[in-house]
């Protein structure tokens, strides 16, 4: 089947259609954070009920990020060779029941247990959402649309930390889980009727000869050097660790220590977290653009840009935490909010520009691993720790050093950039069939 659209314009359906689809998984990503860490708002509840300490609350997050790690691989595959659609909507199917499972432990284990089925639902969503993005619009708005999207990514956070906080103070924690579930749930049966795009075949150029060029099916040690041999890429995986690593540190534990050093209740602790969360609406599709501008001029402006706005977030946090108290450090920390995501819309695109159009949900779903693995599920347990063994804010100070190592792995990577994304295999993706 035919494009919908001319070629020139690069749309794989009507623009209509594709903003459609981007719409409902803009929601789905949006429930998808709302779900996961509306937790981190019910702490104190926990803590006075269990009598958790901050180790384990740290766990109650990094148990979906584990989850993540050990099953976006294999679901990615699944989205790559079988079907966007019906495994993006299974997903959120699994992960919505998980969250309102929650709302029945009994104690520190069942909730872990549940925590921990949460992420098996979202292990390959953000892997399923790239590739379906990176197919759907053009190359030159990527890492634009990749930016607009990720803005659910703090937007969720916020609305699950608030959402969180103010219905356990008026309804009991238990009721947080079971509300937050709901929407997801509903949103993913409406993605099973929407438009996928076929199955890319795994072929490579065999020969290039302009007489008569071959192509043959990639083997898995072809696979295994498209991404071995793609440094620009590895590199990318692992400065977004150092990121996450702050990013869901902060998420996690900045309303906490609004309560504990500012002396703040609960509920306004959690909204003002949410505040500086929510200022990640400015800083993901800002640093898509600015990005996507500087490509024009550059060609490996994408990681550049990431390793700039990575050491400035650095800076911005460390300051705050080391030299600022009051109305001057939450101002910092609004800041640092723009600044802590905007790296991640052009650093994504990268994870789609430079691989075989085939493997774009395996390629974004080992970044997740990466991520996950060293960034997102150690922040919270390692924060968590410090915390214990000092204070908190000791805690958030130390963890501020990340983003330093993602800076200089994102400038390494962009001195492979250009290389890498020549080598791409040029393959036509077409729409599937009603």
């Amino acid at each position: 089947m035919s494009n919908t659209n001319s070629p020139s314009e690069g749309y794989l359906l009507s623009k209509a259609n594709s903003y459609y689809i981007f719409f409902l998984l803009f929601l789905l990503y949006l429930f998808d954070y709302i779900d996961r860490l509306v937790v981190v708002s019910l702490f104190p509840y926990l803590q006075k009920e269990w009598g958790l300490t901050d180790t384990q609350c740290g766990l109650l997050v990094s148990a979906v990020y584990w989850s993540i790690v050990l099953f976006s691989f294999p679901v990615s595959i699944l989205i790559d060779r079988w079907s966007r659609k019906k495994s993006i909507g299974l997903m959120a199917v699994l992960w919505s029941l998980a969250t309102a499972a929650c709302a029945f432990a009994n104690n520190f284990t069942h909730l872990f247990i549940a925590r921990a089925a949460i992420g098996i639902g979202e292990a390959g969503y953000a892997p399923g959402g790239t590739a379906m993005i990176s197919a759907l619009f053009p190359e030159k708005k990527r890492a634009m649309l990749v930016g607009i999207w990720n803005i659910s990514i703090p937007l969720g956070g916020a609305l699950g930390v608030a959402l969180g906080g103010y219905i356990a103070s008026q309804y009991g924690w238990r009721h947080a889980f079971g509300l937050v579930a709901l929407p997801g749930l509903f949103i993913s049966l409406i993605f099973f009727f929407v438009r996928d795009y076929k199955t890319v075949e795994l072929v490579k150029k065999e020969s290039n000869l302009p007489d008569c060029p071959t192509t043959g099916k990639m083997k898995t040690m072809d696979i295994i050097r498209e991404f071995l041999r793609t440094p620009s890429l590895l590199l990318t995986y692992i400065a977004f660790a150092g990121n996450t690593f702050l990013t869901t540190s902060i998420l996690s534990w900045l309303p906490t220590y609004l309560h504990r050093f500012e002396n703040l209740p609960m509920e306004k602790a959690s909204v003002m977290g949410s505040l500086v969360l929510i200022m990640a609406i400015v800083g993901s599709p800002l640093g898509g653009f600015l990005a996507d501008k500087w490509l024009k001029k550059r060609a490996n402006a994408r990681l550049l840009f990431s390793a700039l706005s990575s050491t400035l977030t650095a800076v911005i946090f460390l300051v705050a935490f080391g030299l600022f108290s009051g109305k001057v450090q939450y101002g910092l920390f609004l800041l640092g909010g723009i600044a802590a995501i905007a790296f991640a819309s052009s650093a994504i695109a990268v994870t789609q520009d430079v691989v075989h159009p085939g493997l774009r949900a395996i390629s974004y779903s080992i970044c997740v691993i990466f991520q996950n693995l060293l960034g997102s599920s150690l922040g919270p347990i390692f924060t968590g720790w410090i915390s214990d063994q000092f204070n908190l804010k000791v805690a958030l100070t130390v963890t501020s050093f990340s983003p330093v190592l993602a800076g200089l792995f994102f400038y390494l990577g962009s001195r492979f950039y250009q290389k890498d994304l020549d080598k791409v295999e040029k393959i036509d993706i077409c729409i599937e069939e009603r």
